[in-house]
């Protein structure tokens, strides 16, 4: 692992989501861009201390030294924005696979090096677009892509949150808020980058649709922030489907409101991630119904991403091992020298990441310009 180390928040999450399922060991890690910090951090997580670096160039030096059979499966990158191009680039060069948080780096060039470095290399590389791993959400992709919903007409997308309504990032105290508003770290955008990146993400896991043109409005609602922190969104789909996405983190008193309606010809779907086990399904032709994660009725890939029975509470950091369960279905594939079984090996990979950086650049660019359609 690189990055997440002591105080860090999502690094915690990854390595919970790791354990979940007993087929992955923390081995190696630099865990923060303090060198003092990062020793210490995986004294705490319980590191050897050959294998705990002050940095991950050391990292990648001393696994590169033991022989194959020896060195780490897979690295995963949980640092904020700006490391992760460098990082990832350097293991996928050196033929490692790769986990890596979102948005996946900061510009398009970026994105497409490192497809191309991947593509080259064979290896394995994940982003985690983690909400692609709740049951009901592949659910909803099962029935989109079989034609339950017949010609898509209608996404909307919401990702609400209000832990950013005040000027938090000028309390030197909130570390997310300090990186994820400062555009160094975190790179052109905030809010859209930070969770309209996961709102784009969703609508192209679970309806295939692709973007043909975009009309944006971003601003910095809070006085003093250098970063987007609400964006509204206007999308037209290659066939014809209209979208609508909101993405903001002003919005007082909500926690982390992300919610998909997808609507066409025979029905709606609705998924609210705050009550993750529930798929709302609204046919033409019929009353609607609620469908619920560990029914024996859903899908094959919705009932794959359950552990517990239908009742018993699943929710964000399974949804996040469910992601790491497709990266290390590959990967245990390819060492057998077998084609991965595709409903095990159910991740966003890094195609899904450059997409999603380039839906970042052209909602940027579509906000700065006086057009009222911005071209994907």
């Amino acid at each position: 692992m690189v990055g997440g180390g002591r105080d860090a928040f999502i690094g915690a999450v990854h390595r919970k989501a790791m354990a979940l399922d007993g087929q992955i060991e923390l081995v190696a890690g630099a865990l923060s861009s303090s060198p003092e910090k990062a020793r210490a951090s995986g004294r705490d997580l319980g590191l050897a201390d050959e294998r705990n670096h002050r940095d991950w160039q050391s990292m990648l030096a001393d696994e590169l030294k033991r022989p194959p059979e020896e060195r780490i499966d897979f690295v995963s990158i949980v640092t904020p924005n700006h490391v992760h191009f460098p990082v990832a680039e350097a293991f996928a060069e050196a033929g490692f696979h790769v986990v890596c948080d979102k948005p996946l780096v900061h510009t398009r060039a970026q994105a497409e090096a490192l497809v191309a470095t991947v593509k080259r290399q064979g290896t394995v590389f994940g982003v985690t677009y983690n909400y692609t791993g709740y049951p009901m959400v592949r659910q909803a992709r099962e029935m989109v892509r079989s034609g339950q919903l017949g010609e898509l007409r209608k996404v909307v997308v919401e990702y609400n949150q209000g832990w950013l309504a005040s000027h938090v990032e000028g309390s030197g105290s909130n570390k997310q808020a300090d990186w994820r508003t400062d555009p160094a770290r975190s790179g052109a955008a905030g809010a859209i980058g930070d969770i309209g990146s996961h709102a784009e993400n969703l609508v192209a896991s679970v309806t295939g649709l692709e973007i043909e043109s975009l009309c944006a409005d971003l601003s910095a609602l809070v006085p003093g922030r250098m970063l987007d922190d609400d964006g509204s969104l206007l999308l037209r789909f290659n066939g014809g489907a209209r979208g609508v996405l909101i993405a903001s983190q002003i919005n007082t008193g909500l926690e982390n409101d992300l919610r998909l309606r997808v609507s066409g010809a025979l029905g709606t779907l609705e998924w609210r991630q705050e009550r993750p086990s529930e798929l709302l399904h609204l046919p033409h032709d019929g009353p609607k119904r609620i469908l619920t994660r560990g029914s024996p009725w859903l899908c094959e890939s919705a009932q794959r991403a359950s552990r517990l029975p239908a009742g018993h509470p699943e929710g964000f950091i399974e949804a996040f091992a469910n992601i790491y369960g497709g990266v290390v279905a590959d990967i245990r594939a390819r060492l057998a020298g077998i084609a991965a079984d595709p409903l095990a090996a159910d991740y966003p990979r890094v195609e899904d990441g450059a997409r999603g950086v380039r839906f970042i650049e052209r909602t940027v660019a579509s906000s700065a310009s006086e057009a009222k359609w911005t071209a994907w």
